[in-house]
Parts: structure tokens; sequence; C-alpha cells
């Protein structure tokens, strides 16, 4: 599937393992931690595409309440709160903005290692910059998953007790399972 642009990639997004692939044809070619929508902002899951590319964009709804001095008073504001004299909202920086759903985009930004935004999908920068350049308006995006509860997650996957297969050590992740390989089912090859 290509974009309108006849980009070769398209991004799939896991909620669940708070994960962004760069996928070109059947290759995965980036793998990028995020952080999703947090409960009562949860990032729409569907398949959608890339819509805008802004390097420095900033949000119109979300930021935060500086005092005269240019201390933060409240961390996480939106534009419509009171703003004591002297003050200011400053909005959030989305540097490598790629929107992909009405106000949800891709974007550099601050990740806590669980869902923490307002449904956009933060990205470490540098992994976020090399999104922003292999994407093109009109490249796919697929949201799938479900966005994990704040009991149920552990920083960058499931918990310890349920990430590991007991006598291997392994990861449950199917992308880290041993591969089926049918020459060990025939005798010959032994």
């Amino acid at each position: 599937m290509r974009g309108q642009d006849g980009s070769p990639f398209r991004v799939e997004i896991d909620l669940q393992q708070q994960t962004a692939f760069l996928v070109r044809g059947r290759g995965l070619v980036l793998e990028s931690p995020i952080s999703s929508g947090r409960y009562g902002h949860l990032t729409q899951t569907g398949s959608f595409k890339v819509i805008e590319k802004e390097i420095n964009h900033y949000s119109s709804i979300y930021g935060k309440i500086v005092d005269a001095n240019g201390n933060t008073i409240v961390a996480d504001a939106d534009v419509d709160m009171k703003v004591p004299r002297g003050g200011k909202f400053m909005p959030a920086p989305m540097h490598y903005f790629m929107r992909f759903h009405e106000a949800d985009g891709m974007h550099a930004g601050y990740l806590p290692g669980y869902p923490a935004s307002h449904g956009c999908v933060r990205m470490p920068e540098q992994l976020a910059i090399a999104f922003f350049h292999a994407v093109e308006v009109g490249t796919p995006v697929a949201v799938f998953g479900r966005t994990p509860r704040a009991n149920e997650y552990h920083p960058y996957g499931l918990p310890p007790n349920r990430r590991m297969q007991p006598w291997f050590g392994r990861p449950v992740d199917p992308r880290f399972q041993p591969q089926y390989d049918p020459r060990y089912l025939d005798p010959w090859w032994h």
C-alpha cells in the first residue's frame, strides 16, 4: 500500500506495546517507543494517512501556564484555563509533527514510559526526525491495539512477570519467538 505521493513507506502504531513501526514493503525499517494518549484522551485507532507535516508545530490547545518570571504554574494546561496576572499560556512544542487524524499526530516529545499524551503519539526526537523524513503527506498510518491501563502497564512493555517465559527467559512478544522451521519435522534433517 503506497501513499498518495507514491511513498513506499507506511507507519504502524501498536498502542498495547507502545511502539511505532516504520515499514517499507514487508521490511521493518525503524521501531520507536512511544507515549500515546492516556485514558480520557485516547489515541484514535483505525486506518489513516499523514495529512500534514510541520517541523516546528505548536499545540493550539495544550501547553503550560507560566508566571511573570517564567516559572511553570500549571504544567498540563488547556488554552481556556485562567491565567494569573502577569502570566501567560505557553503552547506545547510538537516538533517534527506528522498529523494523521484530526488533532492527533506523531511528534518528538517526552516519553515517561506509559501513555501520557492528549491523543498524539510522542517519540524520542531522533526517531521522530527519522520518521518525519521518511513519510510524506498521504503515507498510510495504521493505529491498533488497546491502550494499557496504568495498573497493567509498565514502562515499554508488559509487566516483568508476564514478559518472560519462565523456562527460557525469552520475551513472550511474538517478534521474539523462535520461527517455525519445517526442517524440524523432517527425520532426514537430524
